[in-house]
């Protein structure tokens, strides 16, 4: 850069002027059309790092667009505190835990000496915010800071309170009996900031079958109850720990075989358990067992692909339609089995169908095994064809005649009845378990409970979700493919624990001796966002925040006259904060990364439908991907980690910014590399270097002067590159966005510059500086103020496209400058020559003429190339052209299809005279390439008066002069 911009010193000017003119506190402006964006607050555990960069930044960039348009921008921030991430942190920070005090000095970059003294969760939440607020200022986010609060906040737990009053009031809060995530050590149920490890695994609700022996019962977890019918055999591992367990619920006593870690998990569960011995697997294996379902004998084998931890340690084996166990009792084949007593010839053990399956025959297992070649168990093709399978039989299958009165059902449809049907006859229940181990932050592996006296939210009511489907069908989401996503997680959604014991949060009204769960305090927080600046101001105190108050201000519930009597606040300052809430909300865009779908998002629709008007529902989400640095996942509590502060005082705010909004398109995961940061850093320079010489230059557009050809073409790409912009912004792809916006843009720059342009420079400039705005709005404001504007460019109108300025023939004849420099250079490259004179030849009429015949049919019918041949030699001058005119048919036949056929259209409408452009280019190429350049028209070849030793001439096509180079 220049050596008078000092980056941080110039964003640094830019913030606190933004922060003296107040320009991002937002109230009310009636008549003014508004817009509330709003960002998932971060959670205080740590230091804003990559991740948290680019979803903010994308946020701020949204927020400023939308301002540019003349929108009343409202982009508030808090945050959230609640649970036990910042407890737990506290701890190790207590207990001076090596791997903590060196992550968060090396990483989080706390100094050494104030590390140990933050021992105490409020110690941290009072430093992370400081230091949070900070490095959102440094970015350059157009945040209202007025309204920030945290959820630990007096009032905004009376806010909170409210919520849950109003939710157990209109039934949607119970309490009773339901699986939740647990954490043994912490006796507590874990949320996503709880959790080290698996924070996308869900519980899953597992169908468990009674194998039984004599008195003994074998449970086996399935997804697959139906598979049932067609069990062959259970399989145990014989080098892993089982045990015998008296199991008693309901008034029924049972003793089950299962294996040691699945003991420990069933103890968490609703059934009473008590451990009666361990049990030697060998001694199990050759058992013979019923099947419930049917009343066959099956047999238990040895498999040592069961593990322990998966389910109750017992398999149920279905080779007709599971290749895993077709495949294990293949590899049984003419095994010795006597030491388990086992004298059964296991070729002898025959599938046995349940499932109709489009396109495989009676055994699908065995189809799909022959049909990917699989060898064995340890192949790895076995796990695709048993996906192939499952989703096949899932899909497409049905069920038949030996599952009885299950025939001809669809095997999607089946699960819950015949799970409700095998409890009701006492051979079946439920068992919960994780899709993936989850770990909590405290190191403790994580297990599915059973908690009774639970507090829940009824997310599974239906009524519930079917208002949240509507609410969704009135948004827009961005990606819209996401809009599936969010359908399948509202349909999965089961009733979810509302209430907890430890941690940090606001009491559960309605059983104050729980603390309510910190997702659940991160719902409707957008609606405090317009009360917040006069709770932080003193205008509200803690007194006046009743649940009539919030009723009357968000439900418009009462009377105004009760609140003022109750309240004591005056009538007109009721009536102001009442009207701030009705003018912002709803909420126009909630921006948020992807991993927050099946939570906090989820949670944002169905607490905004069950409270809110439907006038006051959310009107948009979007989503975007994640951060990696360097290739590597980032992580708070382990690192590696790139700090946002980190980043801005290496490289500034801007080219932060720009880099992280170009790394990746939306929903893509980005990866933070330095290497890229760096290009970007020179790009900004390279922005600002040119700019400051333009506006030094003082060339403006003359008045009433006829702009040349060069400055009609960089008119009109500008106008284009707006168009563009704007649509990327419509769906907030920000890399699209900005590759309109400033590398495409500098290219063409850079071009109109070389080609001798000037005269457009500084208008040029100032459109651009108003594109990148709303990406490196520090760098823009510099460039603003020098070419003139007192006004902050926050506010200047965003480009939009004018179409009186787009002008396609000047941009097909510059196309064609460009192309033939290309070519020369191209030439004179390949052949290892020092040119002396060079000789360009346009194309015959002839051949347009083919190019508009072919254009025609493939924008109406499509190119039929032995049509557009007799087309063309219907037409005399193509036809004396003979071999070369069929030649030419075929290639422009290949040329025009697709979307090339735009560019075909382009240039016959522009109805160009290729020789007058290739003249009035000429002292441009003669300039880049050194020597004389001479133009030479069709009819001119025709007529034997230009020089062409060489013929070069027959190669002339349109938009594409022959060259001939001496």
């Amino acid at each position: 850069m220049q050596d008078d911009y000092d980056i941080l010193e110039t964003e640094k000017k830019w913030q606190e002027t933004w922060q003296k003119n107040k320009i991002f506190e937002a109230d009310p402006a009636p008549g003014q059309e508004k817009y509330f964006i709003t960002i998932p607050f971060p959670y205080l555990n740590g230091n804003l790092h990559a991740g948290h960069t680019r979803t903010f930044t994308i946020g701020d960039v949204v927020a400023r667009y939308k301002r540019m348009q003349g929108a009343h921008v409202l982009y508030p921030m808090g945050f959230h505190v609640s649970g036990t991430p910042i407890v737990g942190l506290a701890d190790l920070i207590h207990e001076r835990d090596p791997q903590t005090m060196e992550v968060y000095t090396k990483y989080h970059q706390i100094p050494a000496e104030i590390l140990p003294t933050l021992d105490d969760p409020e110690k941290i939440v009072d430093y992370f915010k400081v230091e949070a607020e900070n490095a959102m200022k440094i970015i350059g986010y157009s945040i209202d800071w007025r309204r920030k609060f945290t959820t630990m906040d007096p009032a905004f737990q009376k806010f909170i309170e409210w919520q849950y009053v109003t939710l157990y009031d209109k039934g949607l809060i119970s309490k009773g009996s339901h699986p939740v995530k647990w954490c043994p050590h912490d006796n507590n149920p874990v949320e996503d900031h709880d959790i080290l490890r698996g924070e996308e695994a869900t519980i899953v609700e597992y169908t468990l079958i009674k194998f039984r022996h004599k008195d003994l019962i074998f449970p086996c977890a399935t997804l697959r109850p139906e598979t049932v019918y067609g069990v062959t055999n259970l399989w145990l591992n014989p080098d892993i720990e089982y045990v015998k367990i008296k199991v008693e619920k309901d008034e029924l006593e049972e003793y089950w075989i299962v294996s040691k870690e699945a003991y420990n998990k069933l103890k968490y569960t609703d059934w009473t358990v008590e451990f009666i011995e361990t049990c030697n697997a060998k001694d199990l294996i050759g058992l013979e067992l019923k099947n419930p379902s049917t009343d066959n004998t099956i047999v238990v084998l040895p498999a040592s692909f069961v593990r322990g931890n998966n389910g109750s340690g017992v398999v149920m084996s279905v080779p007709a339609h599971a290749p895993y166990d077709m495949l294990a009792l293949r590899d049984l084949y003419d095994k010795d089995l006597s030491a388990y007593k086992i004298t059964k010839n296991i070729r002898d053990i025959q599938p046995i169908a349940v499932i109709d399956v489009p396109d495989y025959g009676e055994f699908p297992a065995a189809d799909a095994i022959a049909e990917l070649g699989v060898v064995d168990q340890k192949d790895p093709k076995a796990e695709e064809a048993t996906k192939i399978i499952y989703r096949r039989e899932f899909h497409g299958g049905t069920l038949k005649d030996i599952t009885g009165k299950y025939k001809g059902m669809p095997v999607s449809k089946i699960k819950d009845r015949l799970t409700q049907d095998f409890i009701a006859q006492g051979i079946g229940d439920v068992f919960y378990e994780f899709s993936e181990p989850v770990q909590c932050r405290c190191g403790t592996m994580c297990v599915v409970n059973m908690v009774k006296g639970q507090w829940f939210l009824n997310y599974s009511k239906p009524e519930w979700k079917d208002q949240v489907y509507k609410c969704l069908s009135q948004m827009d989401i961005i990606p819209p493919e996401l809009r599936t996503e969010f359908e399948n997680k509202i349909d999965w959604l089961k009733d979810k624990a509302c209430a907890r014991t430890k941690g940090l949060g606001t009491k559960l009204p309605c059983d104050p001796q729980w603390l309510i769960e910190s997702l659940g305090d991160s719902t409707i927080y957008m609606a405090y966002y317009t009360i917040s600046k006069y709770i932080n101001d003193g205008t509200l105190t803690l007194e006046v925040l009743t649940p009539e108050f919030f009723n009357y201000i968000f439900f418009d519930l009462g009377k105004e006259s009760d609140v003022v009597a109750q309240t004591g606040l005056s009538a007109e300052l009721i009536t102001q904060i009442k009207d701030e809430f009705n003018y912002w909300y709803p909420v126009d865009l909630r921006s948020s990364g992807k991993d927050l779908v099946p939570n906090h998002l989820l949670f944002f629709l169905f607490h905004h439908v069950a409270l809110f008007d439907e006038s006051k529902w959310p009107r948009a989400i979007a989503i975007n991907g994640f951060v990696s640095l360097e290739g590597q996942k980032m992580s708070k509590s382990k690192g590696p980690l790139l700090t946002l502060k980190q980043a801005v005082d290496e490289y500034g705010a801007d080219v932060t910014r720009m880099y992280i909004l170009s790394a990746a398109e939306q929903m893509q995961d980005a990866d933070w590399k330095r290497e890229g940061i760096e290009s970007a850093k020179t790009q900004i320079g390279r922005f600002y270097t040119f700019s400051n010489q333009i506006i030094e230059s003082g060339c403006k557009i003359p008045e009433n002067e006829e702009l040349s050809h060069i400055d009609q073409w960089i008119e009109s790409r500008i106008q284009k590159y707006v168009r563009d912009v704007n649509n990327a912004f419509t769906e907030i792809h920000t890399r699209d966005a900005i590759q309109n916006a400033f590398f495409l843009i500098y290219n063409d720059i850079k071009w109109y510059h070389k080609r001798g342009g000037e005269r457009c420079l500084t208008e040029v400039v100032e459109t651009w500086t108003k594109l990148m705005a709303p990406f490196t709005p520090h760098i823009c404001e510099e460039i603003w103020s020098r070419l003139g504007h007192t006004e902050s460019i926050a506010f200047a109108p965003y480009p939009v496209e004018n179409e009186d300025f787009i002008n396609e023939p000047a941009e097909v004849a510059e196309d064609i400058v460009v192309k033939t420099l290309s070519d020369i250079e191209e030439i004179i490259r390949v052949a290892k020559i020092e040119p002396k004179k060079i000789y360009l030849y346009t194309t015959p009429e002839w051949r347009v003429n083919v190019l508009k015949k072919a254009a025609d049919m493939e924008t109406t019918d499509g190119i039929d190339v032995g049509k557009l041949i007799k087309i063309c030699m219907e037409d005399s001058d193509i036809r004396t052209r003979g071999k070369d005119a069929q030649k030419y048919i075929q290639k422009a036949a290949g040329e025009v299809r697709g979307s090339s056929v735009d560019v075909a259209v382009n240039y016959l409408n522009a109805n160009l005279d290729e020789k007058q452009i290739l003249e009035e280019a000429k002292a441009f190429i003669e300039k880049e390439t050194g020597c004389e350049v001479q133009v030479f028209s069709a009819k001119e070849i025709d007529a034997k008066t230009a020089y062409d030793p060489e013929n070069k001439s027959r190669f002339a096509e349109p938009m594409r002069p022959a060259i001939y180079i001496e």
